[in-house]
């Protein structure tokens, strides 16, 4: 199990991650979205964009995916991948 991070950790892991090194994968990008979104406004909300919608739709299923997982855990997890990609 993965330790939580506090509000505090979360937020530093956040300004961090406009200093990366190199530019993360589209992969990366779109898990530190989905968790980022589930961490600070919960479920995702709204309709699916449509198909002709490619970016937008790959951002709201990669946040739809974490659904049910708690801000903590979200933020904790967060954290996790900034550390990751810093270490790239």
């Amino acid at each position: 199990m993965r330790p939580m991070a506090t509000v505090e950790e979360f937020e530093a892991a956040a300004a961090r991650v406009q200093k990366l090194p190199k530019t993360p994968s589209n992969d990366d990008l779109l898990e530190l979205y989905a968790l980022f979104k589930q961490a600070t406004v919960g479920d995702a909300t709204g309709k699916r964009p449509g198909l002709l919608d490619v970016r937008g739709r790959a951002k709201f299923d990669a946040w739809e995916r974490r659904r049910g997982m708690s801000a903590e855990g979200a933020r904790a997890a967060y954290v996790a991948v900034v550390a990751r990609l810093e270490r790239k």
